[in-house]
């Protein structure tokens, strides 16, 4: 095998630290502050977008400006409130709800900014969406509705991590759509259910992997409830590596870049050395990089982790062993539009935050 002068390393990110953590004394925080959104505001400001979790696994989504140093490395947060909190049916359950895991990402298509996060009722974790024109009042647009692929129904089963590409791409019907990742949790395919299955097991074809949907954008709608209907369906990519053996899932919202679209994902391995012992899950990010055009074309993917959990941060916790990206920021404020800082969520209790360079040639694997 060959490899280019760049080198498999090149996607590595360096961590600049921890940017945000439950606030002493604040109940809607007191178990976790962590997998944040992340989106450059009106004003040019960035802001995130993180979960917030009170008592009883109760999560809110908050919204907090990141503050820079003279180096233009970010440092902290100034919290600004909450943008959504349990109110629709579907997102409140009997002594709780939940707001979770949000990404936004400002459609240029639509001229407004489109938040997506997972809605967790009675019923289980469901993909919901949301729009701003100023990052501060959003409109709920309801649950996201998918046509079927195949024999596979989506509509009532379980899902999550789902992100919005900023620009229109072309279907698989080569119509000019929005386009949408997202993890479905078909029964049986949990980490702690795969995991179940032997360190040899068989990975099934559909059920345990990243999906591509695509939304027919209308121009001007006066419904905008048609942003939650995705028509066109089709599995983009399925476990791979060790590190990922157990399930890969949607990360930070796609980037394009000279390669093409950019996203960090997570993945999911199994601590075990062997099956008898004991069970535990790794959390760790890649990188992925989709054809500009046609998304479902992958151009590139991570061999190996460009991060993992290696800081006392990133292992002890809510949940041990987890690094999560979900928000990027491609630092154009500094004029670098190579560099990017990715937020991602630390163990699920704090927030964290690295840097990437983008190598000038994608390696080749």
């Amino acid at each position: 095998m060959k490899y280019n002068k760049i080198g498999m390393n090149e996607f590595k990110l360096k961590r600049l630290g921890v940017i945000m953590e439950p606030e002493q004394g604040n109940e809607m925080e007191i178990e976790g502050v962590l997998n944040p959104a992340a989106v450059r505001g009106p004003d040019g400001a960035l802001y995130l977008f993180p979960r917030l979790v009170g008592k009883g696994n109760y999560s809110r989504i908050g919204i907090a400006r990141v503050q820079f140093n003279e180096d233009g490395d970010p440092v902290g947060v100034v919290r600004l409130g909450i943008a959504l909190q349990p109110e629709a049916d579907y997102e409140k359950r009997p002594n709780g709800g939940g707001c979770e895991d949000p990404r936004v990402t400002f459609v240029e298509t639509l001229g407004r900014y489109l938040m997506t996060y997972t809605a967790f009722s009675i019923d289980g974790p469901r993909i919901a969406l949301a729009q701003s024109n100023d990052l501060i009042h959003w409109e709920r647009l309801g649950l996201a509705k998918f046509s079927p692929y195949k024999n596979i129904e989506f509509n009532g089963i379980n899902n999550k991590d789902a992100c919005i590409f900023p620009s229109s791409v072309l279907s698989k019907h080569n119509q000019p759509s929005m386009a949408m990742l997202h993890r479905p949790l078909f029964p049986g395919t949990r980490p702690e259910d795969t995991m179940l299955k032997g360190l040899n097991r068989r990975i099934g074809d559909h059920h345990e992997c990243i999906w591509i949907s695509y939304c027919h954008v209308k121009t001007n709608p006066d419904k905008p409830e048609h942003l939650a209907r995705f028509e066109s369906n089709q599995p983009l990519a399925i476990p791979n590596a060790p590190w990922e053996i157990l399930k890969i899932g949607a990360g930070t919202p796609p980037v394009l870049t000279k390669h093409g679209w950019l996203i960090l994902y997570h993945g999911v391995s199994d601590m075990r050395l062997s099956e008898t012992d004991k069970h535990q899950l790794r959390y760790s990010a890649g990188v992925m990089i989709l054809d500009k055009d046609h998304p479902e074309k992958i151009l590139y993917r991570s061999p190996n982790p460009v991060l993992s959990p290696d800081l006392p941060e990133e292992q002890v916790g809510t949940i041990a062993n987890v690094v999560f990206p979900t928000g990027i920021d491609r630092r154009d404020d500094l004029g670098k539009p190579n560099l990017f800082d990715v937020y991602y969520g630390m163990a699920d209790n704090r927030i964290g935050v690295a840097r990437m360079i983008l190598p000038d040639e994608l390696p080749i694997i």
